[in-house]
């Protein structure tokens, strides 16, 4: 990538590395069947079975504005909704096809509403649109690696044209990009096997998008998938290997580094349970301690994190991922200045937790109480002051007499008053906000 090309990425992701902490949204008609957003693949559904969730989505409780609240109560800065799955279904009323909730019993165009609702609560913006499509006549079926009917030789390949397939596919993302106002992020999912780069048409669709809307965020999957990240992590990456990587379901051990040692933007996306569509059997949340330390960990090494909610049939995020999030949103309230604007420390991570940093502002997350004092490893006499961020009550520095031989460390007590063990005071994850002093 050229340093201009770089110059223009920095830009680009300025207000993404800032914000840090984003809402996903997966819902379409495989929330009927309420066994994830996966369903017609995993078990090779035929098509008319799953016409039948079409003709009954009703999304009678549907409302953005609800959804938008809760992420800015969560402390979520953006959020990006499917626009399109992989089952083709499409939220918005596109004119290329009748497969889209205008027709369905609900009769809206939920993508219009859900970006009028996120605008107004003062959220920037995404939309997902996957590259496959198992409801397009054009799209492979039979030998595909995902489609339903892969083991189908019925359903052979003879007198599909892909290139069809093509310029709907791209048809519809100008829409999106022309007829919904400013979006800030494109998320496109997936590439796999053969089906990647120039098979998308992938430099001319790029070409195109930033034609319409120069200032977007595009993801690498173009050419990537959660599986790989594609030649973004290259010191010469594609036209089309996007502004940020997304590793999915996992936390980069060491951050994202291109092979020069050079961060790239990055952003984990997760679920909050175990799917990423409505699964109704799917109790296993994420707590909100969870969510806060995947969150904390995420900035400490450079990234964001895109927290999925999967909304059901009727249109409601369930209540146990909205109470999660409320909790969540509690603690940003009172520790959100570690979190936007924050990134790497520059320090080793500390044992008893991490380090998040702004400009001459360190953050120390203490996620384990300790047996004497926290001490911060490289930082004695660098210290100006420390106060919880919570509250902004003072912590004392002083000298202590158990640690003279280890001079290079600062070091505080969360409790001033005694030097003994105690609870911590936020067990979710107390903050101190350290000043350091200008070298």
């Amino acid at each position: 990538m050229q340093d201009k090309e770089i110059m223009e990425r920095t830009r680009r992701t300025e207000w993404f590395r800032h914000d840090r902490f984003g809402m996903f949204i997966h819902w379409g008609l495989y929330a009927i069947p309420a066994r994830g957003e996966w369903v017609r693949s995993t078990e090779e559904m035929p098509e008319e079975p799953y016409l039948a969730y079409f003709r009954e989505f009703t999304a009678d409780r549907y409302d953005p504005k609800e959804w938008a609240r809760l992420a800015r109560q969560a402390g979520m800065r953006y959020a990006v909704l499917t626009a399109k799955h992989h089952d083709g279904f499409c939220l918005f009323d596109s004119q290329l096809t009748d497969y889209k909730s205008t027709n369905t019993p609900c009769g809206r165009d939920l993508v219009r509403e859900f970006l009028d609702a996120f605008r107004a609560e003062g959220l920037k913006v995404g939309l997902y649109y996957s590259l496959l499509d198992w409801h397009h006549p054009d799209y492979p079926h039979f030998g595909d690696q995902n489609h339903p009917l892969r083991n189908h030789p019925e359903e052979g390949n003879e007198g599909r044209d892909f290139s069809r397939y093509l310029a709907y596919m791209h048809g519809q993302i100008r829409e999106l990009l022309t007829n919904y106002g400013r979006l800030d992020v494109m998320w496109f999912d997936f590439s796999y096997g053969d089906m990647k780069c120039e098979t998308w048409k992938a430099a001319e669709l790029m070409e195109m998008v930033r034609s319409l809307q120069p200032h977007i965020l595009i993801d690498n999957r173009l050419e990537g998938s959660g599986e790989s990240s594609g030649s973004i992590l290259t010191e010469h990456p594609t036209p089309y290997a996007g502004d940020f990587a997304c590793p999915e379901q996992m936390i980069p051990p060491e951050g994202m580094r291109n092979t020069a040692g050079d961060p790239i933007p990055w952003e984990a996306c997760l679920t909050l349970n175990n799917n990423w569509g409505y699964a109704a059997g799917d109790r296993h949340y994420k707590s909100a301690r969870m969510v806060v330390r995947t969150l904390v960990e995420c900035v400490s090494k450079g990234g964001n994190l895109l927290l999925n909610v999967g909304p059901n049939a009727r249109g409601e995020i369930p209540e146990e991922s909205a109470a999660v999030l409320r909790q969540v949103g509690a603690w940003m309230a009172k520790n959100g200045a570690s979190i936007y604007g924050c990134g790497p420390a520059g320090l080793p991570k500390p044992e008893w937790g991490r380090l998040t940093r702004r400009g001459n502002t360190l953050y120390a997350h203490v996620l384990e109480e300790q047996a004497g004092a926290v001490c911060l490893p490289g930082l004695a006499g660098k210290v100006a002051r420390m106060r919880r961020l919570e509250d902004g009550s003072e912590i004392p520095q002083k000298e202590h007499w158990n640690l003279r031989e280890y001079p290079e460390y600062a070091s505080f007590f969360l409790n001033p008053s005694t030097s003994d063990s105690y609870p911590l005071p936020d067990p979710m994850d107390t903050v101190v906000e350290l000043t350091l002093r200008e070298e």
